[in-house]
């Protein structure tokens, strides 16, 4: 026997039930009959909606960020693809033996495996020729 489908209410739709059952014209067995809902599904929402009013009339405007705020991170992120790609641009056509030399493991700003992902080189290449 195939399992029944969960069925999807809209926010809409599960805000009105629970304003309902908060109203108490109504028993939550017969909200939940009228609208073919489980009695614990009406008292879950009502729940939820109690809990999240506050949530509602406490919010505030929040400020908008300061612009720096926001670009400080992007320029990084550029400054650190510009000198990836600057090092790519030097090393592009090497044989697999120039590849291994041009991974710099004390290198601050670009890790290992970084540098072997812009190389084209598999790390284990590069980590093989150092133990030998």
């Amino acid at each position: 026997m195939a399992a029944k489908k969960r069925r999807q209410h809209r926010p809409e739709f599960k805000a009105k039930i629970a304003l309902e059952a908060h109203k108490g014209q109504k028993t939550g067995n017969q909200i939940a009959s009228e609208n073919e809902l489980a009695a614990v599904q009406v008292s879950q929402w009502k729940t939820k909606l109690i809990k999240g009013a506050a949530e509602v009339f406490g919010r505030s405007v929040s400020e908008p960020l300061d612009s720096e705020e926001i670009t400080a991170p992007l320029y990084q992120e550029i400054g650190r693809l510009k000198m990836e790609l600057d090092r790519l641009k030097k090393n592009v056509g090497l044989s697999i033996d120039q590849k291994r030399l041009a991974i710099n493991p004390n290198h601050k700003a670009i890790s290992i495996r970084r540098q072997c992902e812009l190389l084209g080189l598999n790390r284990s290449s590069w980590y093989s020729c150092r133990w030998q």
